[in-house]
Formats: structure tokens, C-alpha cells, sequence
């Protein structure tokens, strides 16, 4: 008997794990929490997982061609947390609209909803384009970068700037399917397109077969494939219907108030992932006064946490689209027990990151690049980084569930507070005036991170987030 339940368990899991990677039309306000934090989670950690297997793959390319190549890219990557920081602004509204309009059960609403923030998307990227193609020069001299980076990285900068739209439209569709349910839509959306990505990277940056080598250009050029064909598969799938939304051809049209108020909601999540991204910009504007070689080991050691950290992020993720929906259907307790079950798991898997960061931080780096100097930079964050995941896991589930309820003002308010006036002015300190170099600037991050992830689950505790209209 015990043999038998035992086997029923056991492909009852598999069936679950199928059934997550597939994509279901389960109502998550309804099952279990442990169920559908599975369902949400594993498609998102998947997501997130080929994510960060791209942003490695793409850095490890790019190392072979030298520390000034991944110093381009980095120095490029300061403009595009500008980008990114909209996109995910505008990610968290859409996410948050579209849970609460699933959960009220009102679908219609949702996919209006949906076509504002494409609509929207659209309408942002246009400038950036127009900064990357006619200013990426003038925009990294102003960013500290030194002779080759100007002449020869530019292109690169053209490239990810002038192609920005893709970049973010894929982060906006990937936001309205997560927030309806659809989290195994946005994974398969995001497999393919950084699956060509990174098999186009190597043939265009080193030339295969009558392909010319384009070298750090072509890496550029490889990302705006990928998630061109990306953003393609996402619009035809969001008109055809996923299991929680579709767009019919006739809800393709401007609605000023709806759009208004996509843009109004996600003003505090633009503000707040401005201040946290521009922060990152003054961070790396210090590193490059010290030298490329410290921007580059600052490069790599953040790819490798981006890689390593995307399952928890997945898992953060779940925990907006269920309070999203929870609040929808008038659940606030069951939102709240949602975050410390999610946040409970998160710290688990990233005192397991810690571990590995600390015992074999060498190890990481030296597999991108063979440059003793930026070996030593980047071991040396990824130790610092290794102290602080334990109270990191909860800031990101706590920071998703304010997001997920539509209350992206709290978070805006705290990041100013910690980015701004502590972190940029205590890295200054102590990297140029106390000469402590890259240490200064590492250290800096690692007191403010863990001084906002404390505070910010204090404030999460205090449950007024469970009062937001959106």
C-alpha cells in the first residue's frame, strides 16, 4: 500500500511538473498555495533560468576579445538599466492590472488592458532609439570609457540602443502573460529567442563559414535577432489566445483613460527601478575613474549573479501574479501567506548561492576571462555579495509583493532613501576618498542592500499594501 501511494505521489509531481512547464488554465486563487506557487514558479524560474544562461553565454564570448570588449558592454548596460528600468516600471503595472482584472474574473478588461501597454511600449522606445543611433559615441565618453571603447565598442552601443524596442516589448508581453496566469508562455517565448541568441552569438562575433567576423558588434546584433523573433512568437500567440488571455483583433485600438491610468500606476515602479538602476550608473561611473580592468571584473561578477539568482527572482515573480490575483479575488490573507511561504523558500536557495560564491569565487570568474587583475575584482564582489543573499531572498519576494498588489510607491521611497542618499555617496567615499578602490564601491552596495532588505520586510509586515485599488 505504503509502495503504491508512494508511486501515486510520484507521478502525481510529474504530472505537476508537466502540467507547469505546459501551462494550465488553473485558477490560482482557488488551489492550494504550495500548488500554485509550483505552477507559477516553475515556468518562471525556467524563464528567468535561460535568461541568465543567455547574459553569461553572451560575456563569455565577448571575454575572448579582451577586457576593453566587456567594459563596452558593461559601460553600454548602464544606458540600458535606463531602458530596462521602464520596462520593468511599466512590467510591474502591466503584471499588477492584469492579475487584478484575471482574478475579478473580468478577461476582457485584462486584454484592453494588455494591447495600452504594448501601445505604450512602443511610444518609450522611440527615444532611446534615437539617443543609440545618432549618440553613442558622445554617450559613452560621457560614461569615463577610454580610447577603444569609443572607436571601436560604438557600434555595439548603436546596436543595443537603436534596437531597444524589442528589448522592450519582450519584457511587457512576458509581464501581461505572467500576470494572467500564462507564466509557460513568457518561459517558451524567452527559451527561443535567447536560444538563437546565443547560438548567433559566436558565428556573428567570430565569423563562420562566408558569415564575416563582426566581433563585439555582431554580439549586438545577435540579441536584437533573438528577441525580435521573441517579441513575433509573443504577439501571435497573445492573438491566437493563451489559457488565461487573448486579444481579439477588434480590442486593437488607443484607449487614452486606460492607458492613463497604465501610466499613472506604473509611474512609481518606473521611479523606483530609475533610482535603483541610475544608482548602478554611478556605481559604474566610479569604477570606470579606477580603471577598465575593475569595470570589467564589476561586469562579469554581476552576470554570474544574475545567472545564479534568476530562480529566486522566478520564485519572486510568482509571489506578484499571486498576490496580484489574490487581491483581485478579495484574498488578502491568502496573498499575505503567499510571500513568507515564497520568501521562506528564496532564502534557502540563495544561503545555498552564498556557499558557492564564497568557496569557489575564483573559480567563476576565471572561467570568463584569464586576466589576473579582473579575476581578483570580481572574486572579491562575488565574497562580499556572498554575505548578504540571506536577507537579499526576502527583499525580492517582499519588493514583488508590494509590486504585485499595485503599491510601487513604497519601494520607490525606500530605494531613494537607500540608493541614493547611502549607497552612491558612502561608494564615493570609500573607493576615491579613502582609496579603497573597487572595495569601497563593493562594500558600499553590500551595507545598503542589506539595510534595505531588512527594512523593506519591516514595512512589508505592516500589511498596508493589502489596501491597494488598481
Amino acid at each position: 500500500m505504503d509502495l503504491k501511494q508512494g508511486h501515486a505521489t510520484k507521478n502525481s509531481m510529474w504530472q505537476e511538473l508537466k502540467n507547469a512547464i505546459r501551462g494550465t488554465e488553473t485558477d490560482y486563487t482557488q488551489v492550494s498555495l504550495n500548488k500554485a506557487i509550483f505552477l507559477l514558479a516553475v515556468p518562471m524560474i525556467l524563464e528567468l533560468v535561460m535568461e541568465s544562461t543567455f547574459a553569461v553565454a553572451d560575456i563569455f564570448f565577448v571575454g575572448k576579445l579582451g577586457s576593453s570588449a566587456v567594459a563596452t558592454v558593461g559601460l553600454t548596460e548602464t544606458y540600458l538599466f535606463l531602458l530596462y528600468s521602464v520596462a520593468m516600471g511599466l512590467s510591474m503595472a502591466v503584471t499588477a492590472i492584469i492579475a487584478r482584472r484575471v482574478g475579478e474574473k473580468n478577461n476582457s478588461e485584462a486584454a484592453i488592458s494588455a494591447v495600452q501597454a504594448i501601445l505604450l511600449g512602443v511610444i518609450v522606445s522611440i527615444p532611446f532609439s534615437i539617443a543609440g543611433i545618432f549618440f553613442a559615441k558622445d554617450l559613452l565618453i560621457l560614461m569615463g570609457a577610454d580610447g577603444w571603447v569609443v572607436n571601436e565598442g560604438y557600434g555595439y552601443t548603436q546596436w543595443m540602443l537603436g534596437g531597444n524596442f524589442v528589448i522592450l516589448l519582450l519584457f511587457i508581453i512576458n509581464a501581461i502573460f505572467r500576470g494572467a496566469g500564462d507564466a509557460a508562455v513568457a518561459m517558451r517565448v524567452l527559451w527561443i529567442a535567447n536560444g538563437i541568441n546565443i547560438i548567433l552569438d559566436p558565428i556573428l562575433i567570430f565569423g563562420w563559414g562566408p558569415i564575416p567576423s563582426m566581433g563585439i558588434e555582431g554580439a549586438a546584433i545577435a540579441t536584437n535577432i533573438g528577441r525580435g523573433v521573441g517579441v513575433l512568437m509573443q504577439l501571435s500567440i497573445l492573438l491566437k489566445g493563451g489559457k488565461h488571455i487573448r486579444v481579439a483583433w477588434s480590442q486593437v485600438q488607443l484607449d487614452i483613460k486606460l492607458m492613463l491610468n497604465m501610466i499613472k500606476t506604473s509611474l512609481g515602479g518606473i521611479a523606483q527601478m530609475l533610482i535603483a538602476m541610475t544608482s548602478w550608473i554611478f556605481l559604474m561611473r566610479i569604477l570606470s575613474d579606477i580603471g577598465s580592468e575593475a569595470v570589467a571584473g564589476a561586469t562579469i561578477s554581476i552576470r554570474i549573479m544574475m545567472f545564479t539568482i534568476m530562480p529566486a527572482w522566478g520564485l519572486s515573480n510568482a509571489a506578484a501574479t499571486l498576490v496580484g490575483q489574490n487581491l483581485g479575488a478579495n484574498q488578502p490573507e491568502r496573498a499575505e501567506s503567499t510571500v513568507w511561504k515564497i520568501g521562506f523558500y528564496n532564502m534557502l536557495f540563495l544561503i545555498l548561492v552564498s556557499f558557492i560564491f564564497y568557496f569557489f569565487n575564483k573559480e567563476l570568474i576565471e572561467i570568463f576571462t584569464l586576466e589576473q587583475n579582473v579575476i581578483a575584482i570580481g572574486a572579491e564582489w562575488l565574497e562580499i555579495l556572498s554575505y548578504s543573499f540571506f536577507v537579499y531572498a526576502w527583499w525580492m519576494v517582499s519588493v514583488q509583493a508590494f509590486n504585485g498588489a499595485g503599491d510601487t510607491k513604497t519601494p520607490t521611497y525606500i530605494n531613494l532613501v537607500f540608493f541614493w542618499l547611502i549607497q552612491i555617496p558612502l561608494a564615493y567615499y570609500l573607493a576615491i576618498h579613502l582609496d579603497w578602490a573597487q572595495s569601497g564601491v563593493f562594500w558600499a552596495v553590500f551595507f545598503s542592500e542589506t539595510s534595505v532588505g531588512l527594512y523593506t520586510l519591516w514595512i512589508f509586515k505592516k500589511g498596508r499594501w493589502k489596501t491597494m485599488k488598481v
